[in-house]
C-alpha cells in the first residue's frame, strides 16, 4: 500500500482554515484523515478521548515533548496541545492523506521534522478583509482584536516558507485549488 500524504494547512487566525479543510474533507476521494491533537486540558461535555482529543496529563505531555512524540506543540491558555506523531504516522501507513490544520508556529515545527510535507498556506483577499472577518465575529475585546491582528501580519509574513499559498477570497475556490494541489501531488 502506497504511503499517505502528509498536509499541513495552515494561515493567520480568521483566514477561513477550518471552513476550508470541513469542504475539503466533503470530497472522499482525497482519501483525507484529520489528525487528532494532544491535550492536558480537561474534556469538555461530549467529547471524547482518541476522537476529539487524546486528553493526557501534563506530565504525559511534558515525557512526550522529552522523548520527541510530538510533530508540534504549543502551551496555550495554560494547556499544552500538540500532534502526536504516533497517530499521524499510523494513519499515513493506512495510506490516508493526513490533514493536520494548524497555527503557524506549529507549522513551522512541523517543517523542520518533516522536510516532504505538503504545505499550504491560507491568505485572505487582503488584510483589510482579514480585519473584517475577526471583527465580524463580535466575540472578542478590542485588545484581542488588535493582537489577533497582529499575531495575523507577523504570520503572513511567513508565507513564503510554505510550498502554496492560496487565497481564501471564495470557500469552495479554495477548496478547489487545494483538492487539485494535493491531487498533484499523491
Amino acid at each position: 500500500m502506497k504511503k499517505g500524504l502528509l498536509i499541513i494547512l495552515s494561515g493567520p487566525s480568521g483566514v477561513g482554515k477550518g471552513t476550508v479543510r470541513q469542504e475539503l474533507f466533503k470530497d472522499e476521494s482525497l482519501n483525507l484523515s484529520y489528525s487528532i491533537s494532544m491535550t492536558t486540558r480537561k474534556p469538555r461535555p461530549g467529547e471524547v478521548d482518541g476522537v476529539d482529543y487524546f486528553f493526557v496529563e501534563e506530565d504525559d505531555f511534558k515525557e512526550r515533548i522529552h522523548n520527541d512524540e510530538l510533530l508540534e506543540y504549543a502551551q496555550f491558555v495554560g494547556n499544552y496541545y500538540g500532534t502526536p506523531k504516533f497517530h499521524v504516522d499510523e494513519l499515513l501507513e493506512q495510506g490516508k492523506n493526513v490533514v493536520l490544520e494548524i497555527e503557524v508556529q506549529g507549522a513551522l515545527q512541523v517543517m523542520k521534522k518533516c522536510q516532504d510535507a505538503l504545505t499550504i498556506f491560507l491568505v485572505p483577499p487582503s488584510f483589510e478583509e482579514l480585519e473584517r472577518r475577526i471583527r465580524g465575529r463580535r466575540t472578542e475585546s478590542e485588545d484581542v482584536v488588535k493582537e489577533r491582528l497582529d499575531k495575523a501580519s507577523k504570520e503572513i509574513a511567513t508565507k513564503d516558507e510554505y510550498k502554496y499559498v492560496v487565497e481564501n477570497d471564495d470557500v469552495l475556490a479554495a477548496k478547489d485549488a487545494i483538492a487539485k494541489i494535493i491531487r498533484n501531488h499523491v
